[in-house]
């Protein structure tokens, strides 16, 4: 009864990855806005790789968030989970999404795997956040730096967040928390795949 509606960026390339680990291709299928934001937001369509939107029929992004609520004025932003039955988003946060591949579709035949194991709750969200500060956004931080000090600093929290992952995976791998893959693998594959 879902489709993701995204762009190809980190945020949206984890919810493809934990939707391809969970055999929900069939199930969900996609719609990929273009790349680069134009005058009315993101659009579907005619860059190569994009499509149309195969649900809605929308041309830009902003008609599915107003299909779903009309008075809706806020940020119109990717990846976004729509519901076809109830005809409305059911999120627009790529933690949220891939948690939501992870077991809610457990029951109507999605493939066994759990990426967000109970024992490692915890742990896992401790190390989601300071992956995202210092590396997922911390790129960003970087590149965006408007002054050389933030620069600097952005990135010694990159490289010096590197050092201490990599020696975890020296120490305990091959993944972030020994033998299981786990979302916090998934968040930080796809920010080191575009590192170079």
């Amino acid at each position: 009864p879902y489709t993701t509606l995204f762009r190809s960026c980190p945020w949206a390339s984890r919810t493809l990855i934990g939707r391809a680990l969970k055999g929900l291709d069939e199930a969900i299928p996609v719609s990929i806005v273009e790349p680069a934001l134009g005058e009315q937001g993101w659009r579907f369509g005619d860059y190569p790789g994009s499509t149309r939107d195969m649900v809605n029929g929308a041309t830009y992004m902003h008609k599915i968030y107003t299909r779903a609520d009309p008075a809706y004025s806020g940020r119109v932003t990717v990846p976004v989970l729509w519901d076809k039955q109830t005809v409305t988003i059911v999120s627009n946060e790529s933690a949220d999404i891939i948690r939501m591949f992870n077991s809610a579709f457990d029951g109507v035949g999605a493939k066994p795997g759990d990426y967000y194991p109970q024992a490692l709750r915890g742990e896992i969200d401790a190390l989601n956040e300071r992956i995202y500060g210092t590396v997922n956004n911390g790129v960003y931080k970087a590149g965006f730096a408007t002054t050389q000090e933030a620069y600097e600093e952005a990135f010694r929290d990159v490289f010096g967040m590197l050092d201490l992952l990599e020696a975890r995976l020296a120490s305990g791998g091959p993944f972030l928390f020994g033998a299981p893959l786990t979302e916090t693998d998934i968040r930080l594959f796809v920010t080191l795949v575009r590192f170079d």
